[in-house]
């Protein structure tokens, strides 16, 4: 692959990989809680969560892009402390990239997670109470196992999401090359110059063999999750 690639396609797909890694591992625990609050608990405000969760969806890529130079730039308020607290910069760099991929992400994670606790019979949770387990035994050791498809179908989306992520990542972090510069971002940058088709063609098919291996570990993943959810690991 990396004599079928050049040096700044095989950057791309490298630090694309690693944006999306980063930006589903990091998301997940906020995706698990947020999807079960949305599902199993009634508070006042319950409908502005669900629709802060939903809205990068409904606004314009470019327009949470903006929102986030304004907030985590070095000029905005949560990035000015955390660089002059703890001397990390977000934009502009991959780590930005990292947080407008999983923001963007962020809602399909919730929204599949989300749909797979609503599917449990809450009769469980609640026998499993009458035993004596703490919230926190229940959701690990009744809710947990029997999410764990759906979990793992939310991450393989917010990772798919991710590596396709374009309009917030390049105006929260522009388009460097090997610093910011993800697969989306290098397809553009090729299409922008004579001849730069090949270089396109080639990240296209990569992005295609990602997101079907992606899609066929979920399925792997999910089906023996379901198997020892149901009791029958090593059934044919």
């Amino acid at each position: 692959m990396t004599n079928w690639l050049g040096a700044e396609e095989w950057q791309a797909v490298v630090l694309s990989l690693q944006v999306s890694f980063w930006a589903t591992l990091l998301s997940l625990p906020f995706g698990v809680f947020v999807a079960y609050a949305l599902a199993r608990w009634e508070f006042r405000g319950k409908q502005l969560l669900n629709m802060a969760v939903h809205l990068p969806l409904i606004l314009p890529p470019v327009v949470t892009g903006y929102l986030l130079l304004l907030i985590f730039g070095r000029r905005g308020a949560v990035g000015a402390f955390l660089e002059q607290t703890f001397g990390i910069v977000l934009a502009f760099r991959w780590t930005g990239a990292a947080l407008a991929a999983a923001i963007m992400a962020f809602p399909l994670m919730v929204r599949a997670i989300r749909l797979a606790i609503e599917a449990v019979d809450p009769k469980l949770e609640e026998a499993a109470a009458t035993l004596g387990a703490s919230r926190l035994q229940v959701f690990s050791t009744v809710t947990l196992p029997l999410i764990t498809p759906g979990l793992i179908a939310g991450a393989v989306l917010a990772f798919a999401k991710a590596i396709g992520e374009f309009g917030a990542t390049i105006t929260f972090v522009s388009n460097i090359p090997g610093q910011t510069q993800t697969v989306p971002s290098a397809i553009y940058a090729f299409l922008q110059v004579p001849g730069g088709e090949s270089g396109a063609l080639r990240l296209v098919a990569i992005s295609i063999v990602i997101a079907m291996a992606a899609l066929l570990a979920s399925e792997l993943l999910a089906r023996r999750a379901q198997r020892r959810a149901t009791g029958r690991e090593g059934s044919p």
